[in-house]
């Protein structure tokens, strides 16, 4: 039996769409047992409850790729990553289902190999790249290659996400974007993900309000959220140094200096009268991405 944890991740951080990617200390749990034959899936709704749950697919797809076979599986599922939040439930379950497949196999796969294979199946890598190594990954395809490179994120940030109960599907937040962009557009993004990357690591973070901004994705994405303009001044009004949409959404992920210790209680009230049950969770960076756990 083998036992596995992924973290939650938030892709894009503002103008880095599709190319940016961050973990946090949340995780989804999951272990996974070669039984005598079939498939069991204990721990996840009834819906999922079959060969087309994500993990089990994900496993399967890894083992082909390893020429390794199993005569069933048992898959146990603890999640306490929210589904279709923006934090990475798709590529959770992604990295887990290979993560597993790679230990029933006795281990042939190297990290490189795992984020290939996850990025095969997600289509792109930016959330599967921090949930595997950890930390700030910014991740490009070239050609059928992953380029990556992890990031060190400088001391005296805290991380708050604002999580509704509200779900947007990654296919309805894609049909939100537009087909093309502008040149002036492109230029502004550049520009702000250059910032942002810079401050971030040398902890300039007076900086970041600037270099969270984006004109990619969250203008037409936060449309899809009620409340959002207003949600993200409250945040500023309660010394948020940056607010940015997490992923597709409808999670917003605020960046707040570590010593301010009123923005979660004032944020949480303050998201009481709006239309969404908002639940305000304080998260830290996870630097070990995903890991097998010793029972």
């Amino acid at each position: 039996m083998h036992k596995i944890r992924v973290p939650a991740t938030s892709a894009n951080l503002g103008p880095g769409f599709d190319s940016l990617g961050i973990a946090f200390n949340l995780y989804n749990t999951f272990t996974f047992e070669e039984i005598p034959k079939g498939l069991e899936i204990v721990g996840c709704d009834e819906y999922y409850n079959n060969e087309d749950n994500l993990i089990y697919l994900s496993m399967k797809k890894a083992l082909a790729d390893m020429d390794h076979r199993i005569s069933g599986v048992r898959i146990t599922v603890d999640s306490d990553i929210p589904i279709s939040s923006g934090l990475g439930s798709s590529a959770a379950c992604i990295v887990a289902g290979i993560l597993g497949a790679n230990e029933l196999a006795g281990r042939p796969f190297s990290k490189d190999d795992m984020l290939r294979t996850a990025t095969n199946i997600e289509g792109h890598p930016d959330n599967v790249a921090p949930a595997i190594f950890g930390g700030l990954v910014v991740s490009i395809m070239e050609e059928d290659e992953v380029i990556h490179n992890s990031i060190e994120v400088a001391r005296g940030l805290k991380f708050v996400a604002l999580i509704p109960d509200l779900k947007i599907s990654t296919k309805k937040a894609r049909a939100a974007l537009p087909k093309t962009i502008s040149l002036s557009d492109g230029i502004f993004n550049v520009s702000r993900v250059s910032l942002l990357i810079s401050a971030l690591s040398n902890g300039k973070f007076e900086l970041l309000k600037y270099g969270l901004e984006d004109k990619f994705h969250q203008p037409y994405r936060s449309k899809l959220i009620p409340d959002f303009d207003e949600i993200m001044a409250i945040c500023q009004e309660h010394k948020a140094i940056g607010t940015f949409l997490s992923g597709a959404g409808p999670t917003i992920l605020a960046l707040i200096d570590e010593d301010n210790n009123n923005f979660v209680q004032g944020i949480t009230k303050d998201l009481k009268p709006l239309k969404n049950t908002w639940t305000v969770k304080e998260l830290e960076l996870d630097l070990e991405g995903a890991s097998v756990l010793a029972f």
